[in-house]
């Protein structure tokens, strides 16, 4: 079952350039933190796709497995993870999310 859901994570990844993995959707964000990372993006008009992660328990759990990261949202560009919100933050503040975001979508 886990090996499943470790391929559909991988899957999803690499058919999505820059992808949120959330809890809630970028219209209705279920977190302040996950709220924090869509405004980020959103002002670089990045083009994204997310995942609700509530919505997908065995998902929540495996992508801490896979990512080594604990905690909500995780941003990955290029299938690559970037981090949670403050990392997403603080790179947008310095201007480096604007770079691989531009990046991505070329």
């Amino acid at each position: 079952m886990e090996q499943q859901i470790i391929e559909k994570i991988k899957t999803t990844l690499a058919d999505h350039p820059i992808l949120l993995f959330m809890k809630g959707t970028p219209d209705f964000p279920m977190c302040g933190f996950s709220a924090q990372s869509v405004a980020a993006l959103r002002a670089l008009d990045a083009k994204f796709e997310h995942v609700n992660i509530l919505e997908e328990p065995e998902l929540r759990e495996a992508l801490k497995t896979y990512s080594s990261w604990p905690t909500f949202p995780q941003l990955y560009i290029n299938g690559e993870l970037i981090g949670g919100c403050d990392i997403t933050v603080e790179m947008y503040n310095n201007g480096e999310l604007k770079q691989i975001v531009t990046q991505a979508s070329t």
